[in-house]
This record gives C-alpha cells, sequence and structure tokens, in this order.
C-alpha cells in the first residue's frame, strides 16, 4: 500500500512515526472527521468503520445526544476531583447502579483501570468479609483473556507479545482454559476470592464460549462463596443483543466492570459496579483517581445509560447481527465465523493471506477492520449501521478474500 510521497496520508503517517512511540501498529489510514458509521480521512476518502474503537463507539462517531449531552457540560464545569462533589455524580452513580442491578459504583476512566480496581475490591472483599489470611488472596482468571495492560494484568495474559519482557509480575492469580468449568472447580482453593472473566472474549477473537458456562462459573462462586466479576467492556452497552453478554444465560455478577461504550466515543469514562457488601469494604483513601467520575465525563455517560434504558441498541445489535451473521456465513475461503449481535471474529485458514493483509486490502475498499492476531478478523460496527451498509461491507470481504497477491 505505498503512497506518493506528497500524499497527506503518506505525510502524517511519517510525522506520527517520528515521534509517536511505536506500540501499535496502525493500518496506513489518518483519519481526521466522523459522523454515525463512516470516518473522513485527510486524502478525503470515506471509510466505512466496522470496528467502532473496540466497541468505545458502539454510539457511532459523534452521536448528537451525546455531543449535545458533552457541550452542555463543558459550558459549566468539567472537574472538581472527588475532593468534592459535583451536582452529576448522585445521576451518574443512580443511572448506572439502575441498569446493572447493584447499588453502588465507583468510576474510573479507562478499563485497565476499573480491572485493577475490581481486582483490589475483591481481595479487599477477601480478607475483610470472607476471612482469608493476608496477601493469600487467590483470582482465577481464563486463558486467553484481554483486561488491559497494567503489571498485574498482563501478569495473568497467555499472550506473549502483551506479557513476555515486563516482569516480576505481581503472585495471587491463577489462569485456566477457557470454557472449563472442571478446570475452574479443581483451581478453587479456600484462597480463592473471585474469578474474572470475559463473557466473551474479544481480544481472543470474539471466542463465545460452550452453551451453559456462565450459568456454571456463577453456580460455582455461590457454591464457594466467592466473587464473579464480568469484564463487560466490550461486550456490554448492547454489544451483542442484550444489555450485557452475561444477559444471554440469565446471569447476574457480583461485580460489573464497565468501560469504552459508556463514554460514548467522547470521553474515556470506566466503572465498578456492586452491591454494598461488596462496594462497601473500600473507605476513604484506600482507592481514588483525580478524574474518576468527572463532570463531563458524568454527563456523557448519564445520557449514555438513558439510550441504552431504551432498548433500542439491542434490538439493533440482535437485529443487525442476525443479517451479519447469515451473511458472515455464506463467505467461501473461512474456516469459522463467531460471535453474538454485531460483533463476530471471522478466522482464516492457516494457508492464506494474514488477517492483516485482509484487513488492508478492506482499506483499499475503505472499510475498516481490524485483525485480532494473525489469523482473524474482528468486526464490530457501531450499532447504529444500516443493513445495506452491513452487506456492502461484507460484499468487500468476500472480495477481499478472493483476491490475488
Amino acid at each position: 500500500m505505498t503512497r506518493p510521497v506528497g500524499d497527506p496520508t503518506a505525510v502524517e503517517l511519517a510525522r506520527a512515526d517520528e515521534h509517536g512511540a511505536h506500540n501499535y501498529h496502525p493500518l496506513p489510514v489518518v483519519l481526521e472527521s466522523a459522523d454515525g458509521v463512516w470516518a473522513r480521512g485527510v486524502d478525503g476518502v470515506e471509510y466505512l468503520d466496522m470496528l467502532a474503537g473496540y466497541s468505545a463507539l458502539n454510539f457511532g462517531h459523534r452521536h448528537p445526544r451525546l455531543v449535545a449531552a458533552a457541550q452542555h457540560q463543558l459550558e459549566r464545569l468539567t472537574l472538581t476531583s472527588r475532593a468534592f462533589q459535583h451536582s452529576g455524580f448522585a445521576d451518574f452513580c443512580d443511572a448506572v447502579a439502575g441498569l446493572c442491578r447493584k447499588d453502588a459504583v465507583l468510576p474510573m476512566n479507562t478499563g485497565a483501570e476499573a480491572v485493577e480496581t475490581a481486582l483490589k475490591l475483591a481481595r479487599k472483599w477477601g480478607y475483610d468479609v470472607k476471612g482469608v489470611a493476608p496477601d493469600r488472596a487467590e483470582i482465577i482468571t481464563f486463558a486467553g483473556n484481554f483486561h488491559g495492560r497494567t503489571i498485574a494484568i498482563v501478569g495473568f495474559s497467555t499472550d506473549d507479545d502483551a506479557r513476555v519482557g515486563f516482569g516480576p509480575f505481581p503472585p495471587g492469580f491463577l489462569t485456566v482454559p477457557y470454557g472449563d468449568t472442571d478446570a475452574l472447580a479443581a483451581a478453587i482453593t479456600p484462597n480463592t476470592v473471585a474469578v474474572l472473566l470475559e463473557p466473551i472474549q474479544g481480544e481472543a477473537g470474539v471466542r463465545v464460549p460452550p452453551e451453559g458456562f456462565l450459568s456454571a462459573v456463577r453456580a460455582l462462586c455461590d457454591d464457594h462463596g466467592i466473587l464473579l466479576v464480568a469484564d463487560e467492556i466490550q461486550s456490554g452497552l448492547g454489544r451483542t443483543g442484550e444489555t450485557f453478554a452475561c444477559d444471554h444465560e440469565n446471569v447476574v455478577p457480583d461485580v460489573y466492570v464497565l468501560g469504552k461504550a459508556l463514554g460514548g466515543g467522547i470521553v474515556p469514562v470506566s466503572a465498578v459496579v456492586a452491591d454494598w457488601p461488596v462496594m462497601g469494604v473500600v473507605g476513604p483513601g484506600q482507592h481514588g483517581s483525580t478524574f474518576g467520575g468527572n463532570p463531563l465525563a458524568c454527563a456523557v455517560a448519564t445520557e449514555v445509560v438513558r439510550m441504552v434504558e431504551t432498548g433500542e441498541f439491542q434490538s439493533r445489535s440482535r437485529e443487525l447481527g442476525s443479517h451479519l451473521h447469515g451473511l458472515l456465513a455464506q463467505l467461501p475461503g473461512v474456516n469459522q465465523v463467531r460471535g453474538r449481535g454485531l460483533w463476530a471474529g471471522v478466522d482464516l485458514p492457516p494457508n492464506g493471506p494474514s488477517a492483516r493483509t485482509i484487513c488492508e486490502r478492506l482499506l483499499t475498499r475503505r472499510v475498516l477492520a481490524k485483525d485480532a492476531h494473525e489469523g482473524t478478523i474482528r468486526l464490530a460496527p457501531p450499532l447504529v449501521i444500516e443493513r445495506d451498509e452491513i452487506t456492502w461491507a461484507v460484499e468487500q470481504l468476500a472480495d477481499s478474500l478472493q483476491m490475488s497477491d
């Protein structure tokens, strides 16, 4: 995908490469504006966004309701720190707690911060409520997980790219195969305080667990008196056709971890949500964030919850997701298609082009998608996408799969 030297995209890519850290390998496109499901590059080309910021843009780019909420708050108050209370905090907490059917909300900024918060909360609960001996708490995670990139989180990752070179890692985490309830049961000890899982693993390639797995994990946690912590950062807020992916099995975790779409694609917002017997173990000074729960974040997130409460986006994800998966199932030359709602992982045969190559071909056809490792194309369009746009995107994918190098 070489470009002329004078091409504005080539110029901007070179400038970014000169001083920007190389911790990402982005596709060769530079975006400057967007609206709904379409983004415009500096070269004037319009691209259909089939990634939606890894679900951060569930409601599309610059959704009018969310932009209006942000603009209204920008004209009033943007930051107080939690040293003081602000007028939008109670509304935010009421909205998020109600959506999750829980009592209490601890706001943070990024998904990784929220996961770290949930880990601390689970350990504190284990010591204060369950009675685990000091510094002995254990949390069980699953192979293929992606919960963020902090030292603690990458310590229980099974992805070498995320993990290798960053040790030593904090102890107290065990990892078992995803979807394997027998392995989970065998790993539980008297020191186990929580199970941390993604109800659908996004970074691993949109891996959906076996039917009944979430219910079985819930039962094991109940039987052993441990917390079920659900990372719904990518899967929540309508992405899979339900408010939360756990809802597909009518499972309510003890702790929800939310992020990405909670900020409406405008500001980073995350939250840990639990009932008071769990949340109440954290007192003043034991955890916090300068920007967590700031007025601007609360205004946008409160509007996000109001939009989700209508059920419109869950319904769109179910109906349009059925259309998407129906089309993907007919694609020749793919190994498997996984997912739920408007979320799909398309596995490619090992002897063909890499997922990165296919995403580069899609880019030339004005479709933005991203590989999940070498063999899977991840699709997660904004929930405001239209049926004909999905059809067109899959047609471009079909053509890209059939192209010769």
